[in-house]
């Protein structure tokens, strides 16, 4: 008898603009800059034909980054982009028909993880101010919820969690048997990193990825942070071979060179503040303490701004309705001066 999986029959997918490459994007929270050229060549000499041949090794990669990160490589699970080890620990922590928590909006793959293994994702919405108070997602946390995902910081608010609030949180989370992600994609924009509680505790689990400050998008690696045995389960759950050698080669070369992550935070650091400095000197309010992407109050329509910043500018931002007291307003990818300033210049003339 034939049979078709109804979760993925009937999932709502977005996509994505077909051809991005001759445009500025601020859409995607990517680095529009890239890393330094002389850094990817000198990475390229190293791949001959073998490494490309070859399945790829990832014990080295693996030593590398639990060296960089400060835990063993027991704790890790490596995966193609952080969205993969998000899938997988549904999968591994949430049964068919359970409840997953989690502040809306966010990350949208959540929801769509949720969906797509049947499972229910209970939201809780940030207030008009823009503001998520703990006490709002505490009084949803109950018995039932198998899983709580944190973002810290919160694409695409910016929000972040203190040490007390995530104590506060995972005290309950403890009590009620709740496993608890929180994803730390934004980590390098924002230092503070709730890791030490993964590592010895089998139902906290850390997920990062390169596409952002890291500048590796289009490499796809991530991973998962968790206690032995948790990382063994999510291990469980991935392909043989599941992350490529280019990529594991090009993460564990940054890691290997300080200097060029002091380099891109500087240099988005840079951008931002300008961007914020420009924005109050001309009147906008705006939101979005931490990441690399920041909400704006145009003064006039916002999707008209982001199609004539397609059409006429060539650069791509979005639209987002229902933030709080913003309405429907702009989300902007924040980078280094130079593409800020490309951005204002255009904003500047189309948003009167």
């Amino acid at each position: 008898m034939y049979y078709i999986n109804e979760n993925a029959r009937d999932l709502l997918r977005i996509g994505y603009h077909v051809n991005r490459r001759d445009f500025l994007r601020l859409d995607l929270n990517e680095n529009p800059g890239g890393l330094p050229e002389e850094f990817i060549r000198n990475v390229l000499s190293e791949i001959d034909p073998c490494f490309i041949s070859e399945y790829p090794e990832m014990e080295e990669f693996i030593d590398t980054l639990a060296d960089f990160v400060g835990v063993e490589p027991s704790n890790l699970c490596i995966v193609n982009g952080s969205s993969e080890g998000i899938r997988h620990i549904i999968e591994a922590f949430t049964a068919p028909g359970g409840k997953i928590l989690g502040v809306t909006p966010s990350y949208a793959m959540f929801e769509v993880y949720s969906k797509m293994y049947g499972r229910n994702f209970i939201s809780v919405n940030y207030t008009e101010d823009l503001m998520m108070p703990i006490e709002n997602i505490l009084e949803k946390m109950t018995p039932d919820i198998q899983l709580m995902i944190l973002v810290n910081p919160n694409n695409p608010m910016g929000n972040a969690y203190t040490e007390d609030e995530f104590r506060t949180l995972l005290a309950k989370a403890k009590e009620m048997e709740i496993t608890v992600l929180v994803d730390e994609a934004y980590h390098y924009f924002y230092p503070d990193t709730f890791i030490k509680y993964a590592v010895n505790d089998d139902h906290v689990l850390i997920s990062r990825t390169f596409s952002k400050l890291f500048s590796l998008a289009g490499l796809r690696l991530g991973c998962v942070i968790g206690s032995p045995s948790s990382a063994k389960v999510l291990n469980n759950l991935c392909t043989p071979h599941n992350v490529n050698a280019v990529s594991m080669l090009f993460a564990r070369k940054m890691m290997e060179s300080p200097e060029i992550v002091h380099q891109l935070i500087d240099k988005h650091r840079e951008g931002r503040v300008f961007l914020q400095n420009w924005l109050i000197e001309h009147g906008y309010e705006f939101r979005g303490e931490n990441g690399n992407f920041i909400f704006i109050r145009q003064k006039t329509d916002a999707d008209r701004i982001v199609e004539r910043m397609e059409t006429e500018k060539k650069i791509l931002i979005k639209s987002y309705d229902g933030i709080g007291k913003f309405g429907k307003c702009l989300r902007v990818s924040t980078a280094e001066r130079k593409f800020m300033e490309q951005f204002v210049e255009a904003l500047e003339e189309l948003d009167k």
